[in-house]
């Protein structure tokens, strides 16, 4: 699965979460007593539900933007002069795109 179907498989169950929830607080509005208690703990059940799937994938991603990092530097490492001369190529392009401007 690549990241941008993650990403948008994570949108789409965090929209769905927001829509019950906010779908939950409407009807709890229009009950009172118990019936209330119950919807509006549904709710606040699933926003918390959701905030800790989002932590889990942020450490997630930093995990792997750490793992990311570490790679590229054990790489730089081992491979100095190949480096220095990606890291002038992609100056030069990005030179020339700027100069086209």
């Amino acid at each position: 699965m690549t990241i941008e179907q993650t990403r948008d498989q994570i949108v789409d169950q965090f929209s769905n979460v927001l829509s019950e929830a906010e779908s939950l607080l409407a009807k709890a509005t229009h009950e009172t007593g118990e019936k209330a208690r119950e919807l509006r703990a549904q709710a606040e059940s699933r926003i918390l539900a959701a905030k800790l799937k989002l932590q889990e994938l942020q450490g997630e991603a930093v995990d792997r933007a750490k793992d990311a990092a570490r790679a590229t530097d054990n790489y730089v490492h081992e491979n100095p002069w190949q480096a220095i001369g990606i890291a002038a190529a992609v100056g030069f392009v990005a030179g020339l795109l700027m100069n086209r401007r």
